[in-house]
């Protein structure tokens, strides 16, 4: 039986090449990919001939404009504007040239600002958006309204999943740029390798956020573009939260790392709580077999074998 391209768009980023490895190990599927430089998708011209020449049954859309908070707020244009040349190029050339099915990646960042925990779907748009993002965050509402729309005019098996807070292999250790949890393994990696007597961490240890491996991820993107038939977005997480006084105390035991933890109180604690609802998820009958203690180990591990990349 002649196998299925599907195309992953984004395929070197955290969750794209989790993507890739996971769809290395279905044999009824061929991967296509392409580097920036071989396919610009802000190129609207150039992703018509790539979709008119390749013909992907399914594609999974993991490419995007990403930054960290100082990026996010001082370059909204960039990130609006780009996001949204991609996510329309993509998602109108896959409805043109007959794309079977097609799953949009979104953000928990699209959720408002002050959302009730756990955050369910049904929240989205109901207040106003974190400020300093919302050039991101309107691009990515827009991606999922667009695939909710493609489905309900089109009758388009195009649909959005929102997973949580991400980390994994391919993560972003650098200390200026990276989220919480990267940066925590490496302050312990390198404070154990300088025999160091402490750690400094910022706040007070007491917000709470949730953590999802980017493999589980991966495991539920394909699970939902083979099976899930709504045209509602689905919150893909694990349901529960640590602190982060908690998450550094499992990356510090997992680094092995001996000496002492100091909170600098003087420093901001962000929001106090990020959790998804994942009963949509549940009642789909989909969940997370990856623990955050295996997946920290896995995690440690990846970085210790790639210091290129750390």
């Amino acid at each position: 039986m002649a196998k299925k391209k599907i195309f992953i768009a984004g395929h070197r980023g955290l969750v794209g090449s989790a993507l890739v490895r996971l769809y290395e190990t279905r044999a009824e599927w061929e991967i296509v990919t392409r580097t920036r430089s071989e396919l610009d998708l802000l190129d609207r011209e150039a992703v018509r001939e790539f979709f008119v020449s390749e013909k992907p049954a399914a594609v999974i859309l993991a490419a995007a404009k990403v930054g960290g908070i100082h990026a996010n707020s001082t370059q909204q244009v960039e990130f609006l504007l780009q996001n949204m040349r991609i996510q329309n190029n993509v998602i109108e050339a896959a409805a043109d040239h007959a794309v079977e099915r097609l799953l949009f990646l979104g953000s928990s960042c699209i959720y408002p600002k002050n959302c009730p925990q756990p955050i369910k779907e049904e929240y989205l748009l109901t207040a106003p958006l974190e400020p300093t993002n919302e050039g991101y965050a309107l691009a990515k509402i827009t991606g999922v309204k667009l695939c909710q729309h493609y489905s309900r005019q089109y009758g388009k098996r195009f649909i959005s999943a929102m997973p949580s807070n991400l980390y994994g292999p391919n993560d972003n250790f650098d200390l200026q740029t990276s989220h919480v949890l990267p940066a925590l393994v490496r302050k312990f990696h390198e404070a154990k390798v300088n025999a160091s007597p402490s750690v400094s961490l910022w706040g007070s240890g007491s917000p709470r956020r949730e953590f999802l491996h980017v493999d589980d991820l991966a495991e539920a993107c394909a699970s939902l573009l083979d099976n899930y038939e709504s045209d509602e977005p689905i919150n893909v997480g694990v349901g529960e939260d640590v602190t982060i006084r908690e998450l550094a105390e499992l990356v510090r035991d997992t680094v092995g790392f001996v000496g002492e933890l100091e909170w600098d109180a003087s420093k901001p604690d962000g929001t106090p709580r990020k959790l998804m609802d994942t009963s949509r998820l549940a009642e789909f009958g989909w969940h997370p077999k990856i623990s955050l203690q295996e997946g920290l180990r896995r995690t440690y591990e990846w970085y210790l074998a790639n210091p290129s990349r750390a």
